[in-house]
């Protein structure tokens, strides 16, 4: 008997997410929500993460339950945001590495990061940041930016991206269409970026104006732009940003991944259940549920509910997650599996994110002479 038309939907509705969830070994709780929701991927965070065998057996554990290979997922930009540092070294911030204005060191900080991630057995590294490092953000993003330049932010995330690919890891674009403004924490509040379209195109959009080709996904932000849309609706509900001038003016062909939407920022002006809905009617491929376990489940659900009732949203999740299986067949990174990292190779990371950071400490001091 041939699979029904729900049957197939349910499969293609886990597609469109990436999920989190609590807990350093595979628990019955987990193995039960992977099973039903098969999602696109997971992600892990510093809770999930306190050994290098402990890691690679969890991430293998998730791809033995999921039919379709995965996206296993890390946030590992270095400095403010690494999960890593506790159980490998701690990777040099952005900031730092960018400061010394040396492609090759900045490609370098790619590929160590990403032999890193890659020995622990992700795939995927929700890195680098695309934001502007402006006065108004520096509060909230500190030392994840490169520049207040967008030709110097380019620069540096492009050669981090080839890093990145060098180690067999897939990159990501954040925080389309840019954070470099936002004075609040979009994990807690919804900011209101006031500045103009122009100054958009010309400045935060162009990095991946520039890189729309390099990056293999963008992460949208959870922040309005009323000057462009004329309302406070976040960038991660807005078909203008996502299909019109993403998608269209842009021309970027990678995958759209919404941000957690778990997070305050979106939480503000939708439950979590209607901003699963929102965002992939908006134009998202793939959504984040990252803090609560069980929200991946009332995602999926409310997705699901949802494309059964109307033959339009139907279509729209149909048509993201076959552009998800499509980049999924494509991308040798998702297909390759990769053994437990011997002591040897892990002594060598250490030894190579020690170097980095000492070479990163050398330019700054010599900047710092320069100036």
């Amino acid at each position: 008997m041939p699979p029904s038309k729900t049957s197939d939907l349910r499969q293609l509705a886990g597609q469109t997410i990436i999920m989190g969830f609590d807990g350093t070994e595979m628990s019955d709780r987990v193995r039960k929500r992977l099973a039903e929701i098969q999602p696109s991927g997971v992600i892990l965070f510093a809770r999930n993460i306190v050994g290098i065998q402990q890691t690679h057996t969890l991430l293998r554990a998730c791809r033995d339950l999921v039919e379709t290979a995965p996206f296993l997922c890390v946030d590992m930009e270095g400095g403010l945001v690494d999960r890593l540092k506790n159980v490998v070294a701690p990777a040099p911030a952005v900031e730092s590495v960018a400061t010394s204005g040396d492609p090759k060191l900045f490609r370098k900080h790619g590929r160590i990061i990403g032999d890193t991630v890659r020995a622990l057995g992700f795939n995927a590294d929700f890195a680098p940041v695309f934001d502007l490092g402006l006065q108004n953000s520096k509060k909230v993003l500190g030392s994840r930016t490169a520049s207040a330049d967008p030709a110097e932010v380019i620069e540096y995330a492009r050669e981090f991206l080839r890093g990145l690919k060098a180690a067999g890891v897939l990159g990501c674009g954040k925080h389309f269409p840019g954070l470099g403004e936002a004075n609040l924490d979009t994990h807690r509040e919804l900011p209101a970026i006031q500045k103009s379209w122009k100054q958009l195109w010309e400045q935060d959009l162009l990095p991946y104006r520039k890189l729309r080709d390099e990056v293999p996904f963008v992460m949208v932000a959870h922040a309005a732009y009323p000057a462009v849309t004329r309302d406070n609706k976040p960038a991660s509900l807005s078909r203008k940003w996502m299909e019109e001038i993403l998608r269209k003016k842009i021309g970027y062909r990678g995958l759209i991944i919404s941000d957690d939407l778990d997070m305050g920022g979106v939480l503000a002006t939708a439950s979590v259940a209607d901003a699963a809905v929102e965002t992939l009617r908006a134009g998202a491929d793939i959504f984040l549920v990252c803090q609560k376990e069980e929200n991946a489940s009332r995602t999926y659900e409310a997705v699901l509910q949802q494309a059964e009732r109307d033959s339009r949203f139907a279509q729209r999740v149909k048509e993201a997650a076959r552009r998800v299986l499509a980049f999924k067949k494509k991308a040798r990174e998702v297909k390759r599996q990769s053994s437990p990292p011997s002591e040897q190779v892990l002594e060598r990371l250490r030894r190579q994110l020690w170097e980095l950071g000492e070479q990163v400490r050398l330019e700054g001091m010599a900047a710092e002479v320069r100036l």
